[in-house]
């Protein structure tokens, strides 16, 4: 039994598209905007990130044209620096990167699932053990349950082949787009007729939170002000800014894991991850647009409406919610929890499809479990996918997905460098390899990203070494796993 190649360039296109739209976008714009502080600091940092996230797409597509095999990043570590480092990345992968990421986006659907259906929210407690006025205890929430189930449910129809979980990508994935462009156009439009766009635009670069901010939680506090509040030099404020957007950016490369599955995969992922990467940063502009032009970039976190509370004291940091709130009236908080079900729904669908045949690349080499290699009568690497979807339900019960997930945006970003180092080793290796597309701009643009990427790492390191040394820790722990796995 071998994959099908059965995706072109449009289900490329929508699962680079669809694995990066979930959640994000409607809510980390809120740390943003408490960071930097203005409304063309805000659409800044979200055109950075997507010019850094297409940097890389463009220098992926050498990598897909050259190694068109299932396991894409791991493979491309792997060629390059041999299976250590294709190991780590793969370890990282399946413990936290893929798996926290279908954790946290099913969470997200059940949560905005609660929004009309209160019966799964997490205020239902469904088993309690333990706990006392010092400790928590453990417990088990409905909105937990439903997020298992929606993940089980996507696990067993890719289970059936890739040709269904196309289908799923391809109809959640244009729904929510067009959604996102109803949405960002309905908020330009309100912002035009009630000249709150124009307001906008006229303090494009003025601070628009006051200096002293009171009944801040801890974590707006944490992330609050930090250009006046400790003199952090321009660079380093977009920089720390960049943590939000660039996980919300994150898994454009899942396609290059099925790239088994794809036709002509030389030609089609990197088009894909050029097109998908390019869409997908024009709708989070003009969604950011959308925020500013509806609301101010500041306001006050003990205001009671959406509107005097602003971009960055959205209630829960739930600023499309807001915007959606102040354009449709009550109906607003409904509109946009529909659209996320949707968003997330779809994003989990990719990510669940594409994680797994990294791990099925793996076990290929020895070095993940060796049912993971197996594929089904459909095609489909079943045993990986339900792997991926019992570690994924664990992380909904621990509730620590979140954490995780912060943690490894650090490490995420290192492993894109050194994936784009890989260009230039296998350059140097295998100088007369078949290379269908080569990156765009070398040496030019694959060296500017490392430089910016290693930036952004050093800022992390320096201001927020509670997102950055944990992630480290999380891959290094990979080290003692490979040396018993090679045994």
């Amino acid at each position: 039994m071998s994959f099908k190649r059965e995706l072109g360039l449009f289900d490329a296109t929508m699962i680079v598209a669809g694995s990066m739209i979930g959640s994000g976008v409607f809510i980390v714009s809120a740390d943003i905007a408490r960071t930097v502080g203005s409304p063309g600091m805000l659409l800044l940092v979200w055109l950075l990130t997507g010019v850094l996230t297409l940097t890389a797409a463009l220098s992926y597509g050498e990598l897909a044209g050259l190694l068109p095999h299932a396991g894409g990043q791991y493979v491309y570590l792997r060629e390059a620096f041999g299976p250590f480092a294709g190991f780590l990345y793969g370890w990282t992968l399946f413990t936290v990167i893929q798996t926290g990421t279908i954790a946290a986006v099913g969470m997200a659907f059940a949560k905005y699932t609660s929004a009309v259906l209160p019966i799964v929210g997490e205020s239902n407690v469904l088993l309690s053990i333990g706990g006392d006025a010092t400790s928590p205890g453990f417990s088990v929430n409905a909105a937990q349950v439903f997020a298992i189930l929606s993940i089980v449910f996507l696990t067993a129809l890719n289970a059936r082949g890739v040709s269904l979980g196309k289908i799923i990508q391809n109809t959640f994935t244009t729904t929510k787009i067009v959604s996102v462009v109803a949405l960002a156009v309905a908020g330009i439009v309100y912002g035009v007729s009630t000249g709150s766009l124009s307001a906008s635009l006229g303090s494009l670069w003025t601070d628009g939170i006051a200096p002293i901010v009171p009944n801040l939680t801890p974590g707006q506090q944490e992330s609050y002000g930090f250009i006046s509040r400790i003199g952090m030099p321009f660079l380093a404020a977009v920089a720390v800014a960049m943590v939000g957007s660039v996980f919300s950016s994150d898994a454009w490369n899942n396609i290059t894991f099925a790239a088994a599955e794809v036709k002509d995969p030389e030609r089609t992922i990197p088009r894909a991850l050029v097109i998908g990467v390019s869409l997908v940063t024009v709708l989070y502009l003009l969604t950011n647009l959308s925020y500013i032009a509806v609301m101010p970039i500041g306001g006050s976190p003990d205001a009671t409406t959406a509107l005097d509370r602003g971009i960055a004291f959205a209630t829960n940091d739930r600023v499309g919610a807001a915007a959606a709130e102040v354009i449709f009236g009550t109906s607003g908080g409904v509109i946009m929890a529909v659209l996320i079900m949707i968003s997330t729904f779809g994003c989990n669908n990719g990510i669940i499809l594409s994680g797994s045949r990294a791990y099925y690349a793996m076990a290929n080499d020895g070095m993940f479990f060796r049912q993971a290699a197996l594929l089904n009568r459909n095609g489909a690497p079943a045993a990986s996918l339900w792997m991926q979807a019992i570690w994924a339900s664990v992380l909904c019960l621990s509730g620590k997905y979140g954490d995780l997930l912060d943690y490894v945006v650090f490490a995420v970003l290192l492993f894109y460098v050194l994936t784009i180092l890989g260009i230039m080793r296998l350059r140097a290796t295998r100088p007369d390899a078949p290379r269908p597309i080569k990156a765009v701009g070398y040496p030019v643009l694959p060296a500017l990203y490392i430089v910016l990427a290693l930036a952004i790492c050093v800022c992390l390191l320096i201001y927020k070494p509670n997102y950055s040394w944990p992630g480290l820790l999380i891959v290094a722990s990979g080290v003692p796993v490979y040396a018993l796995w090679r045994r």
